[in-house]
């Protein structure tokens, strides 16, 4: 099968290759996915996980990518909840090859049935994101109605699933991010927006969550914003300063097959809408890692074409 791998980790994204691999296989517990679309982190290059197994040994050559959406083709011993020929999607393991590939083997846990007639595509830009704005909001900051929440990189990724769930629980949503990125917050239902190159941060006041994804200094006087009793919430590094009166917490997503679900009709019912930006064959991997310009949405890599998957 084709997949992009890295084998040199001081190489970067210049060493992502495409290369032959050999067909994955299925432990217990496992299903293998041929991918119709996949999702990727650009940071993720720099995971300790990318080059190394839980037991801290290379595993190089590696697949990287964590997000897919695509069929069941196959069972592993003991599998039980998905089907051969089942649409799903959700979340590769991190320490293990991922979704850069034709085909990839996954824990069944981390998959969800994906729905008909929503597009590989979209689905494929949804499980990290969705997830970790459903967890930082309502696991960790326990986000409510009426309450105040301010939500940095409000038209990125995971900021943007985080404006949409905020607003449908019936909070109010301060969103952040460049001036050109305004109009897509407020369209998301952020009922403000602050230009981090160009407003005051300190002037938002105070806030019952705050949600960062960007970390360094904006984390740092985040914590300032935090009234007490609040919550900020970073996936960015952990937080070396405390809100007073206050918490901070740093957390790595979890896999969800119930969440997943969750979002999946959500997704389906249309009360939530990944952005999905440049769309790209697997050969221009490389290329999605390091884009030459800043695009809005996240970059799917689409390993199988629309016609071949609206037989799927």
């Amino acid at each position: 099968m084709r997949a992009i791998t890295v084998r040199d980790r001081s190489a970067g994204v210049s060493g992502l290759t495409l290369t032959d691999m050999p067909y994955p296989h299925a432990a217990e517990n496992d299903v293998i996915v041929r991918v119709h679309a996949a999702g990727f982190t650009p940071g993720e290059l720099d995971w300790p996980a990318t080059w190394t197994d839980r037991a801290g040994r290379d595993r190089t050559p590696t697949i990287p990518g964590h997000e897919l959406s695509g069929v069941v083709v196959d069972l592993g011993y003991g599998t039980t909840g998905l089907t051969v020929g089942q649409r799903v999607f959700g979340l590769t393991d991190w320490a293990r090859d991922g979704s850069l590939a034709e085909y990839t083997a996954v824990e069944a846990r981390n998959l969800a049935p994906l729905p008909a007639g929503i597009d590989h595509t979209v689905a494929a830009a949804l499980p990290i994101s969705g997830l970790t704005a459903w967890q930082a909001l309502f696991d960790h900051a326990h986000l409510t109605t009426g309450q105040t929440v301010l939500i940095h990189g409000a038209a990125g990724g995971v900021g943007s699933i985080a404006v949409q769930l905020a607003r449908e629980v019936g909070a109010h949503v301060i969103g952040t991010g460049r001036a050109d990125d305004r109009a897509v917050a407020l369209a998301l239902g952020a009922q403000t927006f602050v230009d981090l190159t160009a407003d005051e941060l300190r002037h938002v006041g105070e806030v019952d969550v705050v949600l960062d994804v960007i970390g360094g200094d904006i984390l740092e006087r985040s914590t300032e914003l935090v009234r007490p009793g609040g919550t900020l919430v970073t996936i960015a590094a952990p937080p070396t300063v405390q809100p007073r009166n206050g918490r901070a917490i740093f957390f790595v997503v979890e896999p969800d097959r119930v969440r997943l679900t969750d979002l999946a009709q959500r997704l389906r019912d249309g009360r939530i809408k990944p952005l999905v930006g440049a769309v790209r064959p697997l050969p221009e991997t490389a290329a999605a890692f390091a884009p030459t310009h800043r695009t809005p949405g996240k970059t799917i890599i689409q390993l199988v074409d629309g016609q071949e998957a609206s037989r799927s």
